[in-house]
């Protein structure tokens, strides 16, 4: 038998490569919060810091919807630090038993730690991973918990997760709550700045959800104090009444049921718009569920059912008509559905979508029986809500038959992309870049300069239909929006594909204009309503050609905003010269900015461009379309219903509304061609 020589053990110094126990690290405490924040609060941006507040807030919520506090206080204090506070039955204080530590201690120290794993102190709760306030004191530069309970007062410091001070006995209090003052770690997030907007937004959203509960809002930042409260009786019912505010309702009454099935309590409400988008909102425990889930899915199945089931039964529908669809009875919808479950299963810590299938049956039960009850007390709310569902069904039909004979006109004759399309060399989606220009000046001027191995240029002639106002058969007969639908190769309504998005970069590049402007709002009106998903995954952008050439001699700058402007004149005439000759619009090349300068070589010219036609080729690509040097801005979404409201605002067919906001930011506007 041969032996093998057993080599001896290297050590970490002799093998770099060596993977042992020492190499294994335990973060302890509330490290692993501060090591990754993105995994408790999803991001360091706006959203995660934000989230620092909702986290507390929703503890107080809990409290609230346990029936134990009435009112919550949120205060943006100076110096980026938050206070929130409730008069629920405050944060046990005593020593926890498996801890050994006060109960407050270990409630704002140790992930996981909470009232909502079992104990029958929540039936009901949002906080369901127990790590919520825990985070807020790990990535908080320093924080304060004061509880009033049993008629004493307590208060226990910490920083950076860490306990700074003991619980302290600070005397004697009346009635009882939790008070959270926190400072967030500037070393964590981007940038340390609240959104007072977003705060509001969010906390009425939390007031309709929370029926008779007072939020109130105080922002002492700057000397002019500012306060908002919100209490609503109306729960949220008042909720849909401000949802459809600036809209048509097709029937006077909202919808409202509420029930409880399974031990999932469930309340839902709605109304029918003079709109062709969907809104809807979902919650469970009062987090907002942007995904969705079975509790939307479940009121989703319960509307087409109920309302199928009413038409056939007073012969609305005929024997030989087909039923309606959920397409049809959800178009110009305005609902939200909130549900109340002891267990809420949401996917990932995030809680975007709620997965409980209880949740489902429950909704749809209370739903249907809800909403049979509704229709047959209120026939002129039921007539006007079957009327909007019938007009939806023949238009899907008109816009079906449009949109088949559109794609099979594009796949079967031959035209599989739009002639004036010049495309790219690359099929490879990811490298691909479509852009959309205005006019056909610019678009001769984009496909000379281009490359043309990933960039391809489709010009548009004048402005787009405004698809806000009209229905999808109506739209398709538009040339030039067939033309865009047939370039990305996606489809379009219920055929949409993304995953046969043909560029992954497209590109809207308009002159810095009044014009152009238009061009890109009903650029963006149409991208919005059709094809959000392409928005939501980053692949649309706005192109920014420059506003300036300035020309020193031989030296070009482009100046892309106008405070750049005089900065790089400056610039020029210290490095080249003090005679300045400036050509726009209003003077040519031989007039001069001051009276008696006489034009030499060494002068600098300023050139404000009206338009990419302008532009040469070269100036085009190297300006606006090189990778190394273009400026673009993507387009995103912060809020779904904002955005909603503004299009419905600045392109329906309300007048009225757009008055009052043109009147409202006139102010504002900035760089507008007269």
């Amino acid at each position: 038998m041969i032996k093998k020589k057993l080599e001896p053990v290297k050590t970490k110094a002799e093998n770099k490569g060596s993977y042992t126990a020492a190499d294994i690290y335990v973060l302890e405490g509330l490290d692993p919060v501060r090591k990754r924040p993105g995994m408790y609060i999803g991001t360091t941006g706006p959203d995660g810091l934000h989230h620092l507040i909702w986290e507390c807030v929703d503890n107080s919520l809990d409290e609230a919807m346990a029936g134990h506090a009435k009112n919550i206080e949120v205060t943006l204090m100076k110096g980026d630090i938050v206070k929130t506070a409730d008069d629920g039955r405050g944060i046990p204080v005593e020593i926890h038993p498996q801890t050994k530590k006060s109960a407050l201690e270990t409630v704002m120290t140790t992930l996981h730690a909470g009232a909502k794993f079992g104990s029958k102190a929540y039936q009901v709760s949002g906080g369901l991973h127990g790590v919520g306030v825990s985070v807020v004191c790990a990535l908080s530069n320093w924080m304060k918990a004061e509880v009033c309970r049993d008629g004493f007062k307590y208060a226990q410091e910490y920083q950076k997760g860490k306990v700074k001070t003991k619980v302290q006995k600070l005397g004697s209090c009346r009635g009882s709550g939790t008070t959270v003052t926190f400072e967030p770690d500037s070393t964590i997030f981007k940038e340390v700045k609240f959104d007072l907007k977003r705060i509001l937004n969010h906390l009425r959203q939390q007031a309709y959800l929370t029926r008779g509960v007072k939020i109130k809002v105080s922002d002492e930042r700057t000397d002019q104090k500012m306060t908002y409260d919100f209490y609503f009786e109306g729960g949220i019912s008042s909720y849909v009444k401000y949802l459809v505010r600036g809209s048509n309702p097709r029937h006077e009454n909202v919808f409202y049921c509420s029930g409880e099935k399974d031990n999932v309590a469930v309340e839902i409400a709605l109304q029918y718009i003079d709109e062709v988008e969907c809104y809807e909102e979902s919650f469970a425990n009062n987090i907002f569920t942007p995904e969705g889930g079975t509790h939307l899915t479940g009121l989703r199945g319960a509307l087409t059912r109920g309302l199928n089931d009413y038409a056939r039964k007073n012969n609305i529908l005929k024997e030989k008509d087909e039923n309606l669809t959920g397409e049809d009875t959800r178009e110009g919808l305005v609902g939200v559905v909130s549900v109340k479950i002891r267990e809420p299963q949401f996917e990932g810590q995030t809680k975007a979508k709620l997965g409980n299938v209880e949740a489902k049956s429950a909704v749809e039960t209370i739903a249907c029986e809800g909403l049979s009850d509704f229709l047959e007390r209120n026939p002129n709310d039921a007539s006007a809500m079957i009327e909007k569902c019938l007009l939806s069904a023949k238009a899907r039909r008109a816009a079906k038959a449009a949109k088949e004979t559109v794609l099979r006109k594009g796949v079967l004759d031959g035209l599989s992309l739009p002639g004036k399309l010049a495309d790219c060399i690359s099929r490879d989606p990811a490298k691909s870049e479509l852009y959309i220009v205005e006019g056909p000046s610019a678009g001769g001027s984009a496909k000379g300069g281009r490359d043309r191995r990933f960039q391809a240029i489709l010009p548009l002639r004048g402005k787009i239909l405004n698809v806000e106002r009209v229905r999808l058969d109506k739209m398709l007969d538009s040339k030039e929006i067939r033309a865009l639908i047939i370039a990305f190769g996606t489809a379009i309504a219920q055929d949409f594909n993304i995953e046969k998005l043909r560029y992954h970069k497209i590109v809207i590049m308009c002159d810095a204009d009044s014009d152009g402007n238009h061009i890109r709002t009903l650029l963006l009106t149409f991208f919005y309503r059709h094809f959000k998903p392409l928005i939501e995954k980053g692949y649309i952008y706005i192109a920014q050609p420059p506003l300036y050439k300035i020309q020193a001699g031989k030296e070009v700058r482009y100046v892309y905003t106008e405070d750049k402007k005089d900065k790089i004149i400056e610039e020029l005439t210290a490095k080249n010269s003090k005679i300045v000759n400036v050509v726009n619009e209003e003077t040519d090349l031989s007039e001069v900015i001051d009276e008696g300068i006489k034009k030499t070589k060494s002068g600098i010219t300023v050139q404000r461009y009206k338009g990419l036609g302008e532009m040469n080729p070269e100036q085009l690509w190297e300006t606006t379309m090189d990778p190394a040097h273009r400026v673009f801005r993507q387009v995103t979404i912060d809020d779904v219903r904002s955005a909603d409201k503004i299009f419905d605002v600045l392109m329906g067919d309300e007048v009225l509304p757009r008055k009052k906001f043109i009147l409202a930011y006139a102010q504002e506007a900035k760089n507008i061609d007269i």
